[in-house]
C-alpha cells in the first residue's frame, strides 16, 4: 500500500446531534450526540488507513484544543504533521435528522497568521518526502487568501507528487489554476467555480471539458441522488448507489474520494475502482462518523452498485 499525505486546512471537532425532525423555534429532543475530530482531509484519511495505506495529516491546528485530534492519531495510526497555531480549532454543530438532511452549523475557526503559513511552506518538501500522492481538502481558515492557497498547491505541484483537491467556492477556483491531478466538485460546486448560473447538464458537461482542458486529469462528479460521474484519461463513466437508509450525508464524498485514490494508487480497472469508491459512500450515509466497519455490508453495497458509460 502507498503513503498518502492529507492537508486540511481548517479543521473542526464537529458535534453531530441525531434527532427525529428538527423544529426551529422549538424545544426540540435529541436521539443521541457524537464529538469527532474531524474535517475533509482528515475524514479522508481514516478511510485511507483503513483501505490499508500508511497517511500523514498535516495543516493548521488550533494548540488550545489540540488533544481530541491527537487522540484520533494516535487511535487511527495516522502520522501529525500538523502546525500548531495560537487559539481553538473551529467547532461545528451538525443537526441530522432521520430523514437524512444535516444542518450546519460552521464555527469561524482561529486566523492563521503569515508566521504560520510560511511554516507550513517550509516543511512541505520535508513532509512531502516519500509519499506517493497529496490529498488537499476543505475550506480555507481565516488569515489564508485564495492566492497562497494557489502557491500552496502549485509548489505541491512542483514535487511531482500527484495533487488531488476537494474544495469549494473561491478555494476551488483558486486551486484550478495549480492545474490538480483530480478534483471531486458537486455539481454546485462545480457550477460556482465556473461561475455558471443554473446550468444544464450539457453546460455541466462543457464545463467539465474545459477544467479538464486547463490540465485536470480527473473530475470526479458528485451528482446527488443521479450518483457520480467520473471523466478521467479514456474514462467516462457513471455510477449509480443501492438505495440506503440515510443517516447522514457528512464524509460521504470524503469515502467516495479516499476510495478513488486507492482504486488508482493500485492500478484497478475504472470500474472497479468506481464500483469500490461508490459502495462506501454508500456506506458512509448509513453511519455517524468515518471509516469501514462492517466489511460485510461494503460487499453487499458493492455488488448492487450499477455502472455505465457516459454519452
Amino acid at each position: 500500500m502507498a503513503r498518502i499525505l492529507t492537508l486540511t486546512l481548517n479543521p473542526a471537532l464537529d458535534l453531530t446531534v441525531s434527532l427525529d425532525m428538527l423544529q426551529p423555534g422549538a424545544v426540540n429532543r435529541t436521539l443521541g450526540t457524537r464529538r469527532d475530530a474531524a474535517g475533509k482531509g482528515l475524514n479522508v484519511a481514516q478511510v485511507l488507513a483503513d483501505l490499508g495505506h500508511s497517511v500523514t495529516v498535516g495543516g493548521f491546528l488550533g494548540a488550545a484544543n489540540a488533544a481530541p485530534f491527537e487522540a484520533l492519531f494516535q487511535r487511527r495510526g495516522l502520522i501529525d504533521a500538523f502546525v500548531r497555531v495560537p487559539g481553538e480549532t473551529r467547532s461545528n454543530i451538525k443537526l441530522a435528522e432521520r430523514s437524512g438532511r444535516v444542518t450546519d452549523l460552521n464555527g469561524p475557526g482561529p486566523v492563521v497568521g503569515a508566521e504560520h503559513q510560511a511554516q507550513l511552506l517550509e516543511q512541505l518538501e520535508r513532509i512531502v518526502a516519500g509519499h506517493a500522492a497529496v490529498v488537499v481538502a476543505g475550506s480555507l481558515p481565516l488569515g489564508v487568501s485564495p492566492q497562497w492557497f494557489t502557491m500552496l498547491l502549485r509548489r505541491l505541484a512542483a514535487l511531482g507528487l500527484p495533487l488531488v483537491l476537494d474544495s469549494s467556492g473561491a478555494a476551488l477556483r483558486a486551486g484550478l489554476a495549480a492545474k490538480p491531478w483530480l478534483i471531486k466538485p458537486n455539481e454546485e460546486e462545480l457550477a460556482q467555480a465556473c461561475e455558471l448560473s443554473e446550468p444544464s447538464a450539457a453546460e455541466l458537461t462543457a464545463a467539465v471539458s474545459g477544467v479538464r482542458e486547463q490540465g485536470v486529469e480527473h473530475v470526479l462528479l458528485s451528482r446527488g441522488a443521479a450518483g457520480v460521474s467520473w471523466y478521467g484519461p479514456d474514462i467516462a463513466l457513471q455510477a449509480m448507489p443501492p438505495t440506503v437508509e440515510v443517516v447522514s450525508t457528512v464524509g460521504a464524498g470524503d469515502s467516495l474520494l479516499a476510495a478513488t485514490l486507492h482504486g488508482l494508487l493500485s492500478g484497478w480497472p475504472a470500474e472497479r475502482t468506481l464500483r469500490l469508491a461508490t459502495a462506501i459512500a454508500a456506506q458512509a450515509v448509513t453511519q455517524v462518523g468515518f471509516g469501514l466497519h462492517d466489511r460485510e455490508q461494503l460487499a453487499r453495497l458493492e455488488a448492487g452498485v450499477r455502472i455505465a458509460p457516459l454519452d
